[in-house]
């Protein structure tokens, strides 16, 4: 990996283990706010009971835990840039009673596993941020057995994302930040419907497909929402950072304007879009 790589990576690292005790916190909301995009990736795996999976990116530890309880004779290694993510992740776990796992500090692009590994991977919104996407595809595409499966999700375009667009968009119009380049890390990176699908045949997957997969964060009402992102969004966190503490009040009203104008009530539930691609070795 080149050094400006590199650098992006030791740096999502550091942000990734400084924002993991926020991803605690609000580790059930969150969950449960993800769950359907994680049920289709256990879906389109098709997993058997004796599957070894890799799961990468696994933050505090969905959808590997749950891939993890339907391999009777299996096992899932869980996957994180962040120590500190993967420490919470093995907390869950053993909250659970799921001992079939094992979890693996390391970088996508570098995976520590000989060729044809495993059975399956999967991946829940880790994609869009990797430095090198095709490189990460390609090291997959290694680590896979003949016959393995990937499955991942991504975010969908910010037009069916209201939960980002609600606070990053005010931050933006406010403070006139520039937009990060179309091929840089960031949550919209992957959105363009066949971008994915198309870097997996690349790489040589097969079989590609892709689906739609909405959810909803149930947040109940702004402060939830305000709180919530800002304890764990990195990007919104180092953006308001650079605020004055008028400009961050300022910013604050507008997201609890905005909130309160769309949904009218303290019964905030925002809808969300992703999008879940297949491959197979």
């Amino acid at each position: 990996m080149n050094p400006q790589l590199e650098q992006i990576r030791d740096q999502q690292k550091a942000s990734w283990d400084k924002f993991s005790p926020g991803w605690k916190k609000w580790d059930h909301l969150i969950m449960e706010f993800l769950q359907p995009m994680g049920n289709e990736i256990v879906n389109a795996l098709d997993l058997k009971e004796t599957d070894i999976v890799l799961d990468i990116a696994s933050g505090t530890g969905e959808p590997g835990l749950s891939i993890a309880q339907k391999l009777k004779n299996g096992k899932v290694t869980l996957t994180d840039l962040s120590e500190d993510m993967l420490k919470v992740a093995l907390e869950n776990a053993n909250q659970k009673g799921i001992n079939n796992i094992e979890t693996l500090v390391c970088d996508v692009s570098e995976l520590p596993f000989p060729d044809n590994s495993f059975d399956a991977v999967s991946c829940r919104f880790g994609y869009m941020f990797f430095p090198d996407m095709e490189l990460a595809t390609k090291e997959i595409f290694r680590v896979l057995k003949p016959g393995g499966r990937l499955a991942i999700a991504v975010w969908n375009v910010p037009e069916k994302n209201f939960w980002v667009t609600a606070i990053g968009g005010t931050i933006n119009r406010n403070m006139q930040l520039q937009p990060p380049a179309p091929e840089a890390p960031g949550m919209f990176r992957c959105a363009k419907s066949g971008y994915m699908e198309d870097l997996f045949n690349k790489v040589g997957l097969k079989n590609t497909f892709e689906k739609e997969v909405l959810g909803k964060l149930n947040c109940g009402n702004a402060d939830t929402y305000w709180n919530m992102m800002t304890d764990v969004a990195a990007p919104f966190v180092s953006a308001l950072s650079k605020a004055d503490d008028e400009m961050k009040d300022k910013i604050k009203s507008e997201v609890f304007q905005i909130m309160k104008e769309k949904y009218h009530e303290e019964n905030i539930i925002i809808d969300a879009s992703a999008t879940v691609i297949y491959g197979k070795k």
